[in-house]
């Protein structure tokens, strides 16, 4: 009876499964009729809509302040002209991007994607200081990878994401536009201080592709901002007339 019984349990979890779907972020599974993400996650998920910096993106702790600019971007000028991010990198969000980037799991990518597409509407109707605003002709250009550190995790995760957005916003995805040329040590594995002097001249960008061009940078993830401020600067070397930032988590 007991042998029967579990049977019976497996066979009712893989109907489940098939009619009734799962959560891209957790994996439980959804109420009949429902897609997205379950209600736990959604709450998880909640968009940072206050308490940040608008020109870096930079997260105070209150979520409920007024974004305002911080004091490095009230003394000195980013090498980007817009920022727009989904979240704080912590909790929930933080393990969606470390399961798309170390482990592959395409599910996570794709609702990466939606959030990173969701911040971008949200910047674009901001209308403030550091809000996204392109114009004219606009690229999407992915934060991209030494050939050695492609070769080791198989898919660069930037240029996932900036694929998927390319598809939603019918903007051409230009992954040549900007070569990693230095292998450097994983940022993620040095102190704050060390990480803009271990990234400095690991871009080169083309000026065939991004010359008076508004070009939408697209990562995963930005904390230091050293990576993504590199990036900026050989954007603005190759002629880019106007560079956004778009990440999914700050």
């Amino acid at each position: 009876m007991a042998r029967g019984g579990g049977w019976l349990a497996l066979a009712g979890q893989a109907v489940r499964a098939i009619f009734f779907g799962r959560c891209p972020a957790c994996g439980g599974l959804l109420p009949a009729g429902e897609t997205g993400v379950c209600p736990t996650c959604t709450a998880a998920l909640a968009p940072r809509l206050g308490g940040y910096c608008p020109r870096c993106g930079a997260v105070a702790e209150d979520p409920w302040d007024e974004p305002s600019l911080c004091r490095t971007c009230r003394e000195r000028p980013r090498p980007w002209d817009g920022v727009a991010f989904h979240g704080r990198y912590e909790g929930l969000l933080r393990e969606l991007v470390l399961e798309f980037k170390f482990r592959g799991r395409l599910a996570q990518g794709r609702l990466l994607s939606r959030l990173c597409l969701e911040a971008y509407r949200r910047g674009l109707e901001a209308g403030q200081v550091g809000a996204v605003a392109p114009g004219g002709l606009t690229v999407l250009v992915p934060v991209p990878l030494h050939p050695k550190r492609l070769a080791w995790r198989g898919f660069n995760q930037s240029l996932e994401l900036a694929k998927a957005l390319g598809r939603a916003l019918d903007i051409p995805v230009c992954p040549g536009g900007m070569a990693r040329i230095r292998h450097t040590t994983p940022q993620s594995s040095l102190p704050g201080p060390q990480r803009l002097e271990n990234i400095q001249g690991a871009f080169r960008a083309d000026p065939a592709v991004v010359a008076d061009r508004s070009v939408l940078l697209v990562d995963d993830v930005m904390t230091t901002g050293a990576t993504v401020a590199t990036a900026c600067l050989a954007l603005r070397q190759a002629g880019a007339r106007r560079v956004d930032v778009l990440v999914a988590a700050r």
